[in-house]
């Protein structure tokens, strides 16, 4: 099995990469239940902006990534947890949290129903991420 999703993950990647992320980096700001993570490169140090689905609950930004640790948002944010979310055009910073022991499939359910589907589609290690924002301005 794990054959098959390296191989899976060899097809979806480079299409995320060069052609559905930079769209949607530009769209997700304006789109309901999507939003830009930024984290900080673990070797350049460089700001690494993601699109990424989500839910927004009170202070927390919650996000199942589709390939765990593998992702490099995830690890990214696993050297340095310091992120800022664009939400509705709005930057914000927090801190990511890996939760490791959260059921992602379970988490899938809260989040939006299209992004959701989406990320069971073509994930193939589901890996919940929590995202403490500090409160938003008034």
């Amino acid at each position: 099995m794990a054959n098959a999703s390296r191989t899976w993950e060899s097809i979806i990647l480079p299409v995320q990469r060069r052609l559905a992320n930079p769209i949607a980096r530009r769209l997700a700001p304006y789109l309901r239940g999507e939003a830009v993570l930024e984290t900080i490169g673990r070797t350049s140090g460089l700001p690494r902006p993601t699109p990424v689905g989500g839910r927004l609950d009170g202070d927390t930004f919650w996000i199942v990534s589709e390939f765990g640790r593998r992702s490099q948002y995830v690890r990214n944010l696993a050297v340095n947890p310091q992120v800022r979310v664009q939400l509705a055009g709005v930057w914000r910073t927090g801190v990511a949290v890996i939760l490791d022991d959260d059921d992602p499939r379970a988490r899938l359910k809260q989040l939006p129903r299209i992004n959701s589907a989406l990320v069971r589609l073509v994930g193939t290690d589901l890996l919940t991420i929590r995202v403490d924002l500090e409160p938003a301005p008034d």
